[in-house]
């Protein structure tokens, strides 16, 4: 690997760099966008596979530039159809990427960085440590192999991503923007923004940041209470980013995007499973267009938590229905192999 070191990563670069480095190794300049569709229309990656290039021009690359893959480590089953996979990371770490079918769509949830710096009580990625913020190559590689996935094992491509996989994509902002840009782009795997959600946690600013650069995508917030109290006693992230906080981020995001936002909510037994509960999750949810998506609880070896008993959850859902509220009841996918809502956490 420390000979790669001193190579240049090559999709860190711009079309216009690369067209730059190829003229000065005497190459036409329309060899660039060959090699652009390579590594992000086709998503190759490898460079020996740039069969419209000569051999010459393909030795050429491997001595000067590098192409950081990921690779799938190993893949489980569900009984449900999902797929949850263990990449590996050009620099020996590992994440795990999830491909959820459905009826109406293949969805790939997608990890932004590796491990997690939040310590949200409920999130096994919690009890692990961030090692690092993941590249945009390296989101982009997760979509494309879990694309490849869905083609065949149900030949059905992608038609949605969220980034609800390890880490928090807001504290990764620069290269999740990047990766979306890439996964968006005519000449990247062209999908529409609408088809993705990022998913954050809360924080604050970059919330507003999001609203600043307007952008296209979906956003979620895990909100899973609607109380500071019972918010900071999960997730200690709140305790710098209120609801308070977070609301004027949101209504600031709201009129400069005009994008609804999607709030979700896990259900915890006996802790924010009842009606009070439920009736300060709809007055939140008065400050912008939203809708509301209850998730079960999966409960994961590190925490004591338990998901609320099926008539409270219905009960819940009604209550903010009755208020007008859209809310949707996430059934989990993929419990059997660890690949549901909270429970990433590598084990090998």
């Amino acid at each position: 690997m420390s000979q790669d070191l001193k190579k240049i990563d090559i999709r860190s670069l711009s079309l216009d760099t690369l067209k730059t480095h190829l003229v000065s190794l005497g190459e036409p300049g329309f060899r660039a966008k060959q090699i652009y569709d390579w590594l992000w229309v086709k998503a190759t990656l490898h460079f020996d596979q740039m069969s419209n290039l000569s051999k010459a021009l393909r030795e050429k690359l491997k001595e000067i530039f590098v192409i950081n893959a990921i690779s799938v480590h190993q893949s489980q089953f569900s009984a449900d159809k999902t797929i949850k996979s263990i990449f590996k990371l050009y620099d020996g770490n590992t994440i795990e990427g999830v491909l959820i079918p459905s009826s109406d769509r293949m969805t790939a949830c997608v990890s932004s960085q590796v491990g997690c710096s939040l310590t949200c009580k409920f999130c096994a990625t919690g009890y692990m440590e961030r090692k690092r913020n993941l590249n945009p190559d390296e989101i982009f590689d997760q979509v494309a192999l879990i694309d490849r996935q869905a083609k065949e094992n149900y030949q059905i491509p992608l038609t949605n991503i969220v980034y609800m996989g390890m880490g928090e994509p807001l504290l990764n902002y620069a290269n999740v923007l990047k990766s979306i840009e890439r996964i968006t782009a005519e000449d990247g795997l062209n999908m529409a923004a609408k088809r993705i959600t990022v998913s954050t946690a809360g924080i604050a600013k970059m919330i507003k940041k999001l609203g600043d650069d307007q952008v296209r995508f979906n956003l979620a917030l895990s909100l899973h209470a609607a109380n500071d109290q019972k918010r900071n006693e999960i997730m200690p992230i709140n305790e710098q980013n209120s609801l308070k906080a977070l609301a004027d981020a949101l209504k600031y995001y709201f009129a400069k995007t005009k994008n609804p936002v999607t709030y979700e909510y896990i259900v915890f037994n006996d802790f924010n499973d009842s009606l009070q509960d439920a009736a300060e999750l709809a007055k939140f949810c008065k400050h912008l267009p939203c809708k509301v998506n209850i998730i079960e609880y999966n409960p994961i070896s590190f925490a004591t938590f338990q998901n609320a008993e099926a008539d409270k959850i219905d009960l819940f859902a009604n209550y903010l229905r009755k208020q007008g509220i859209t809310t949707n009841i996430r059934r989990s996918r993929g419990k059997d192999i660890d690949a549901a809502c909270g429970q990433l956490a590598i084990k090998q």
